[in-house]
């Protein structure tokens, strides 16, 4: 029988479980700890990010509209 202590530490944080750890990571070593810190960054900014692309970027993106929020506004991104 196994034991746990609770979620995940990114589900407690309220990241979806599909974000990967290179995302994560990089987000953590941000000092962005959850969705509130996450709405102050562009996509733009995100992007610079070692470890964070287009897939962490649409998960983040579901999880701000699912909380009524957004990314700060920022420079185009170019799409690939």
């Amino acid at each position: 029988m196994t034991s746990t202590s609770g979620p995940p530490p990114d589900q407690a944080r309220g990241f979806s479980p599909d974000l990967g750890k290179p995302a994560l990571s990089a987000l953590q070593a941000a000092g962005i700890k959850g969705y509130e810190d996450l709405s102050g960054w562009s996509v733009a900014e995100l992007l610079a990010l070692h470890g964070v692309g287009p897939k962490a970027i649409r998960i983040l993106g579901a999880g701000l509209a699912a909380r009524n929020a957004c990314f700060a506004p920022g420079p185009p991104v170019k799409q690939s």
